[in-house]
């Protein structure tokens, strides 16, 4: 059973917090009054995970599990027996195993939703927060709907956006690998050719600063992986915590080129969640809750959290997402009109579409923008070298003439 962690007060007024294994939420309520102590707060504790739950699944795999879910629902199989087809059916060994720890959950009367978040590498939060959501509204056949759509969404946007970094990506390498090349075997080679030069401080300046880095690299590259290592290791616990986070996406947000494409795309799964939930009968302010974590980005999930705060004090939505300064003009005032015509769940959905569209253009035209740009950074870096070992060449040669 889940475990779920409560603060509760007694007979007394004192405050009281704890843990309780459960099925539900509703069970833990019972047993905290049958003890003579009044619920303020119930939430369900991230449990520790099991059958593999910390490694990642495939997000086709993942689209093509909601949809399948969605479609016996809909046709009136009954939840249990339908994880029990989608456990039989799966050919992949950690997915059986995590549909099976869910079924057997669901049996013993947890929700679908509490039963998947024991599983984040194939459960998102996102998914596991719009199930949530439709099971307790009561359309949860549309919400496994909307989760597989934007499953496949983020897996087609996925594999475009790494299918256009291909090139670019190949010609990094490549060029790295040439450079490395020429310093480490190429270079050295000339350094007692030029010796007569250096003794005599006739040696370009450009061909002695090639020579010293040559040198360097080839003595102490080791230092340089060493380094690398460390420092990666370093940023991934440093992103690990929440001011790295933080300090992450404010970067991502901001970095020339792709952070406008990265807000967009965020900006735009934060609206179509949005505008799905409102659509779907949620309250406004447990929607915005929910869409908060679908921006993928902890900079708007703040300005989105505080303008659900300024909502309950009976502020629209509007103007603390244009006082944050994170939201582009546009979709605040559509925003803005949507709110006073009362159609705000369509005008988000049509916001999506709109930046999604645009961003996919604007993501081609960077992708072929960086293309030349690293070739010519690498032919650059390749004359640059020529250059340094040809001018000694050339006055040698004059000299002799």
């Amino acid at each position: 059973m889940p475990n779920f962690a409560y603060t509760a007060r007694d007979m007394e007024g004192n405050r009281v917090s704890g843990t309780l294994a459960a099925a539900t939420e509703r069970e833990v309520i019972s047993l905290l009054t049958a003890k003579s102590l009044f619920p303020i707060e119930v939430a369900g504790e991230k449990a520790k995970r099991s059958f593999g739950g910390g490694r990642r699944v495939g997000g086709q795999q993942m689209a093509t599990i909601y949809a399948q879910l969605s479609s016996l629902l809909r046709s009136g199989v009954p939840l249990l027996r339908s994880l029990k087809v989608l456990k039989d059916q799966s050919s992949n060994a950690r997915l059986t195993s995590m549909l099976d720890d869910i079924h057997s959950r669901v049996e013993d009367g947890a929700t679908l939703a509490d039963a998947m978040s024991r599983h984040p590498g194939a459960f998102n939060e996102l998914a596991v927060s719009m199930i949530r959501a439709g099971g307790e509204g009561g359309f949860l056949e549309d919400a496994l709907e909307r989760v597989a759509q934007f499953t496949e969404e983020q897996e087609d946007l996925k594999g475009r956006t790494m299918g256009a970094l291909a090139y670019p990506i190949f010609l990094s390498v490549i060029g790295f690998l040439v450079v490395a090349g020429l310093l480490i075997f190429f270079v050295p080679n000339f350094a007692e050719i030029f010796d007569q030069l250096k003794e005599n401080n006739e040696l370009p300046a450009i061909t002695s600063w090639l020579l010293i880095f040559s040198d360097t690299v080839r003595k102490w590259w080791w230092v340089a992986l060493l380094l690398g290592g460390f420092a990666f290791a370093w940023s991934r616990s440093y992103l690990a915590t929440e001011t790295g986070r933080r300090r992450a996406d404010l970067l991502r947000l901001k970095v020339p080129l792709f952070g406008p494409i990265y807000k967009s795309l965020a900006v735009a799964r934060f609206c179509r969640v949005l505008g799905t939930l409102i659509h779907n009968g949620v309250p406004i302010l447990k929607s915005l809750d929910i869409s908060r974590e679908a921006s993928g980005n902890k900079i708007l999930s703040e300005a989105i959290g505080q303008a659900s705060e300024n909502i309950s004090s009976g502020e629209t939505l509007a103007i603390p997402l244009a006082r944050s300064g994170h939201f582009p003009r546009t979709v605040v005032e559509m925003i803005s009109v949507a709110e006073e015509s009362n159609t705000l769940d369509q005008v988000l959905v049509n916001i999506a579409d709109g930046l999604e569209r645009r961003t996919s253009r604007r993501l081609d035209l960077a992708v072929r923008l960086l293309e030349p740009v690293m070739l010519l950074i690498l032919a650059v870096i390749i004359l640059l070298v020529v250059i340094a070992l040809l001018l000694p060449v050339l006055k040698m040669s004059s000299t002799v003439g």
